[in-house]
């Protein structure tokens, strides 16, 4: 297993991710993971911890993990938005033909503002896209 190792390890978190150097080496058999730094993915910032100096191998697989991570970030969000538009017709769906009054009432006026935000928003941005002759 010690072969297969990467040299790095990331323990993801909010926003980022906690960095370990990994060191499989040890006299007892035991895998040593020493945290090196911490990574803001929102602003791309890199903190080494403590006053451990990053190598250029570091600074470079943490570069590659963010623009990683980044990307499997967006297509996560894109898929997100394409479940929400699932949602939104198995919604109309049971609105229209499963739905007791009750539970219409119940959500009714929460689908119906959020569906109103979403809208005034995707105008505005496809308003945007356009420009301002029209496209």
């Amino acid at each position: 297993m010690a072969g297969d190792l990467p040299e790095h390890y990331f323990r993801i978190r909010d926003n980022g991710a906690a960095v370990f150097r990994l060191d499989p080496g040890t006299r007892q058999r035991r895998l040593e993971m020493e945290q090196i730094a911490t990574v803001n993915i929102r602003n791309g910032e890199i903190k080494p911890q403590g006053d451990r100096a990053l190598t250029p191998e570091d600074l470079s697989c943490i570069r590659g993990w963010i623009a990683e991570r980044s990307a499997l970030l967006a297509r996560r969000e894109l898929d997100e938005i394409r479940r929400v538009v699932e949602q939104l017709n198995l919604a109309t769906q049971w609105a229209q033909t499963k739905a007791e009054p009750a539970q219409l009432e119940e959500v009714t006026d929460r689908l119906l503002l959020a569906m109103h935000d979403l809208r005034t928003v995707l105008v505005r941005k496809t308003a945007e896209r356009l420009g301002p002759d029209g496209g």
